[in-house]
C-alpha cells in the first residue's frame, strides 16, 4: 500500500514524538533510581549501617517493658521504614536529673533510624491539678524546650533531628475537640481514673480535668501520627487504655515503650499493713518494708534539678537517704543505674559505662565499676561506703550538669523565660493581729497600744493612768463598801507596785483574784450585797473594766 508524502511526514513527527516520550521516560526512571538510592543512603547514615537486628536491638535495650512489640518489628523488619516515636513530657515544675533516662532512651531512638516526636504538652500541665497555672504555660513550655534541648546536646544527640511539637497548637482543633468527645463516650470514670492513679495528682475531691488527662493522652497517639508512645512504667496504665480505647473510635492500636523510673534521692516511706497485705501501693515488697519513691518534680527533697548549682547538688546528694550495705530504698545506687553509667557508655566509643569513686593510695585507690551489679557487691560488703558512693556521684553528676549550667548563664533569653515560667512567690506579709480595745464594751475608737496605755477619742475613760500611784487614787475613788477599803487598797498597791518595780505586765485578771480572796479573808465581803459587788472583779476582769476600764495587759 502506498503513501503519500503526506502521510509520511505525519509518521515521521509521531515517532518524533515517541522518541521524545521515551527520553522523558528514561529521564524519569534515571531520577526515581537516584532518589531512592539517596534515601537509602540516607538511611543507612541515619542508623550506621546497622541491620534490622542491630535496629531492634537499640530500641528494647534498657527497657523495662514493651506492650505489641510485633508493631515495632512489623514496621522495622516487613514495611522498611523508620519508625515513629512520641515522647510526651507535662510542663508543669522544673525538670530534673530524672529526665535523663527518656532522654537517654530518645538517643538510641534516634541511633536506630527512628522518627522522634517530643510532645510539650501544656494543656496536661494545666490539666494535671493546675500544676501549671493558665497564664504560665506558654512560658513553661518554651522553658522546658531550652532544657531538654540543653540536655540532649550535652548528650551529644542530634537534635536536628528531632521535632518538638506544642500540644495546644493541635489539641484544641475541632478534630482533636470531636475526638475527645468521641472518647469521652467510650470511658467510663473508673477506668479514667485508675488510668491516671500513678501520674495525674491524687486529691480529695479532685476536679474532672483529672479525668481527661489520660485520654487526651491516649488520643495524642493518633494526631500525632505515630507508630509507638514512650514513657515511663509509670504511665502503663494510660497505655493500656490507649491500647483498648482507641480502637473503638476507628483508631489503631500503637505499641508502647516503658523506661524505669529513677529512685527519688529521700528515704521510702513504711509500709502500712494494707501495702504489706497485698492491698496498697507497696504491695510485694514485704522483705524490704518500704516502697520505691520515683523522682519528682514535686518533691524537692526527692530530686536534683538540671539547673541546680555545684553546691546545691552536694547539698542534696549529701543528704539523700543511703543506708551501708543496704541496697534496697538507695536512690543514689539508683541514679548511677540509670543515669551516670549510661550517660558514660554513650559517651564513650566503645559503648561502655564508667563510674569511678576516688580514693586516696592509702585506701587503696581509686574504685572503678563498669556495671551496677559490681558495685552493688561492693556496697554490700561496705568496700564502697555510702560516703564514698555519694562522693563519685557528686563528681560525676556536676560534670554531665556542667555544660547545661553553661548554656543557660550563656543565653539571655532563657534566663528571662526561667524568670516568667517560674516567678517567685510573692513577698509574705506579716499579719498584725487585731487585739480590738481589750475593754469589753468599750468605744470601737479606743485601741489599746503594745506598751499597755491607750488611745482614741473615749481613752479617759478606760485608761488606768500612766503609772501604779495613779491607778491607786482611781481605786480609792470607787466606794466599793462603808467597810474600811484598807486590805483591798493594800493588795492591789501590792501587785502593782511589785510589777511595775520589775517593769513587767500587770494582767488585771491575776490581780482582781488576789484581790477578792484578800477580801473575802479579812471578812470586807460578808454581806450578799458586798458579794454582788466584788462579783465585779471576777472572771476576765470585767468588774475593773465597768469600773475603770482594766482589762488584758498593761503595762508600767
Amino acid at each position: 500500500m502506498a503513501h503519500g508524502p503526506s502521510q509520511i511526514d505525519e509518521l515521521r513527527a509521531q515517532s518524533s514524538a515517541l522518541e521524545s516520550q521515551l527520553a522523558e521516560l528514561k529521564k524519569e526512571i534515571a531520577k526515581r533510581e537516584s532518589h531512592a538510592q539517596t534515601n537509602v543512603s540516607a538511611q543507612t547514615v541515619q542508623t550506621g549501617g546497622l541491620s534490622d537486628d542491630e535496629r531492634l536491638a537499640l530500641i528494647y535495650t534498657n527497657l523495662q517493658e514493651t506492650l505489641k512489640p510485633e508493631i515495632i518489628e512489623d514496621v522495622v523488619v516487613k514495611q522498611k521504614r523508620p519508625l515513629s516515636i512520641y515522647w510526651g513530657t507535662a510542663t508543669t515544675g522544673r525538670p530534673h536529673c530524672g529526665y535523663f533516662v527518656p532522654l537517654l532512651k530518645l538517643a538510641q531512638f534516634l541511633r536506630a533510624g527512628c522518627k522522634v516526636k517530643i510532645l510539650l504538652a501544656d494543656l496536661h500541665g494545666f490539666l494535671d491539678n493546675q500544676k501549671a497555672p493558665w497564664e504560665l504555660m506558654a512560658y513553661r513550655a518554651k522553658y522546658y524546650k531550652f532544657v531538654v534541648t540543653a540536655a540532649l546536646r550535652s548528650l551529644n544527640v542530634p537534635i536536628e533531628r528531632l521535632e518538638f511539637v506544642l500540644g495546644s497548637t493541635y489539641q484544641l482543633s475541632p478534630k482533636y475537640v470531636m475526638d475527645l468527645f468521641r472518647l469521652l463516650s467510650e470511658v467510663t470514670e473508673h477506668d479514667a481514673k485508675k488510668a491516671g492513679a500513678e501520674v495525674v495528682k491524687q486529691v480529695k475531691n479532685a476536679p474532672l480535668s483529672g479525668l481527661v488527662y489520660p485520654l487526651m493522652q491516649a488520643l495524642d497517639e493518633e494526631h500525632l501520627g505515630v507508630d509507638v508512645q514512650f514513657g515511663g512504667v509509670d504511665q502503663r496504665k494510660i497505655f493500656t487504655l490507649a491500647a483498648e480505647k482507641l480502637p473503638k473510635i476507628g483508631y489503631k492500636e500503637r505499641a508502647h515503650l516503658m523506661n524505669p523510673m529513677v529512685p527519688g534521692l529521700a528515704a521510702p516511706p513504711k509500709q502500712d499493713k494494707a501495702d504489706q497485705e497485698g492491698d496498697g501501693p507497696g504491695a510485694g515488697d514485704k522483705k524490704s518494708g518500704s516502697v520505691e519513691v520515683k523522682m519528682s518534680s514535686s518533691d524537692p527533697d526527692s530530686k536534683i534539678d538540671l539547673l541546680d548549682t555545684p553546691e546545691v547538688v552536694t547539698k542534696k546528694l549529701k543528704k539523700a537517704y543511703a543506708i551501708a550495705k543496704v541496697v534496697e530504698g538507695n536512690g543514689v545506687i539508683g541514679f548511677v543505674e540509670y543515669v551516670l553509667l549510661p550517660v558514660s557508655a554513650l559517651k564513650s566509643s566503645e559503648n561502655k559505662g564508667r563510674f569511678v569513686v576516688d580514693r586516696s593510695e592509702s585506701e587503696g585507690g581509686p574504685l572503678i565499676y563498669e556495671d551496677v551489679e559490681s558495685l552493688k557487691t561492693d556496697y554490700k560488703a561496705d568496700k564502697l561506703t555510702p560516703q564514698l558512693l555519694k562522693s563519685g556521684a557528686i563528681n560525676a553528676l556536676n560534670a554531665l550538669l556542667a555544660p547545661i549550667q553553661e548554656a543557660y548563664q550563656s543565653s539571655n533569653e532563657w534566663q528571662n523565660i526561667d524568670k516568667q515560667a517560674y516567678p517567685p512567690p510573692p513577698p509574705k506579709e506579716k499579719k498584725v493581729k487585731n487585739k480590738g480595745t481589750r475593754h469589753p464594751g468599750a468605744p470601737q475608737e479606743v485601741v489599746a497600744q503594745p506598751d499597755g496605755h491607750v488611745e482614741g477619742g473615749q481613752s479617759e475613760k478606760v485608761s488606768l493612768g500612766s503609772g501604779a500611784a495613779a491607778t491607786i487614787e482611781q481605786l480609792k475613788g470607787l466606794n466599793l463598801s462603808k467597810e474600811p477599803t484598807a486590805p483591798v487598797l493594800a493588795t492591789i498597791s501590792g501587785v502593782l507596785e511589785g510589777k511595775a518595780a520589775r517593769r513587767s505586765t500587770v494582767k488585771a485578771k491575776d490581780a482582781c483574784e488576789r484581790i477578792v480572796k484578800q477580801a473575802v479573808d479579812s471578812g470586807w465581803a460578808a454581806s450578799e450585797e458586798r458579794v454582788d459587788r466584788m462579783d465585779l472583779f471576777k472572771g476576765n476582769s470585767r468588774g475593773l473594766t465597768r469600773e475603770f476600764g482594766a482589762e488584758g495587759p498593761v503595762r508600767y
